[in-house]
């Protein structure tokens, strides 16, 4: 390197961006020891992990921890080929944990297929075999005072529909169980843990996760008519399958449009969230 300037961190990180993009480091390699770059770049270590960091917050970066250096992340699976959202959703939360600081934001009719998918790497984190510091996680579901678009009943001439209480309640006790799981990682692995609902005031028409700001997921909802026993009576309703939609995924590193897409739909997430969206406390 030329003594005469030091590389900044954004020149290191672009350099290693570049190396990744043309194979010289591969998925799955170690980078080389953070001495070892500085001694490159003729820099001190603090400028090395801000480097870093910034290459981790683009998501090339995986299994990041303190006690060796970081590997290559391993490319998303080809988005040609969407999967059902319960079964594409995991794998991609768990790459997304493998940040230093994760953050999630989802908007969606309840949080099942949410709850139900942060199994995966809050096991692989119980196991050790994840290290993020810090979990932040951002909610929105629908208001319990507004006149959902769905599910409802198919008359639809009862003051106090059924389906409406059934929703209700599944949305509160998925939102608590979804918190406590996370929550539960303070007091476990000492990690910085915040959970936030807010309340929309609309029925959301597909459920979208953003990951780390680099990877938006989108599935839509599918209607249908279906009919539930509950509490011997038969709800003949309105009714998604959520967990069975097709989950699209946009990549940030994915090319122009795929980035437009992730940042355009980071900022509507943002605006709902500062903007028309209330408290929600789960009752």
């Amino acid at each position: 390197m030329n003594g005469s300037r030091r590389s900044s961190p954004q020149e290191i990180a672009d350099t290693l961006r570049e190396r990744i993009r043309t194979g010289v480091l591969q998925p799955g390699d170690r980078l080389p020891t953070q001495a070892e770059l500085a001694e490159e770049f003729g820099v001190e270590r603090g400028t090395v992990r801000q480097a870093l960091r910034v290459l981790q917050e683009d998501g090339l970066l995986s299994n990041v921890t303190k006690g060796s250096p970081p590997r290559i992340a391993v490319p998303a699976p080809a988005r040609a080929e969407p999967q059902p959202t319960m079964v594409g959703l995991a794998p991609r939360l768990v790459e997304a944990f493998s940040a230093r600081r994760v953050r999630i934001d989802t908007t969606c009719l309840t949080a099942e297929t949410l709850m139900i998918a942060l199994g995966e790497p809050v096991r692989l984190i119980h196991e050790g075999r994840l290290h993020p510091e810090a979990i932040d996680v951002r909610i929105l579901l629908p208001s319990r005072n507004i006149a959902l678009a769905f599910p409802v009943s198919v008359d639809r001439e009862s003051e106090d529909d059924p389906v409406h209480q059934r929703w209700l309640a599944q949305r509160n006790a998925q939102g608590h169980v979804l918190r406590h799981n996370l929550l539960a990682l303070r007091a476990t692995h000492g990690i910085d843990v915040r959970v936030t609902f807010r309340a929309l005031p609309f029925t959301p028409p597909v459920k979208l996760y953003l990951l780390n700001g680099a990877e938006a997921l989108m599935a839509y909802y599918m209607i249908a008519r279906r009919e539930e026993r509950a509490d011997d009576a038969t709800l003949d309703m309105y009714d998604v399958l959520g967990t069975e939609s097709l989950l699209f995924s946009f990549d940030r590193r994915g090319g122009q449009r795929d980035a437009a897409f992730v940042e355009e739909s980071q900022k509507w997430f943002d605006a709902l969230w500062e903007t028309i969206t209330t408290d929600l406390t789960l009752s």
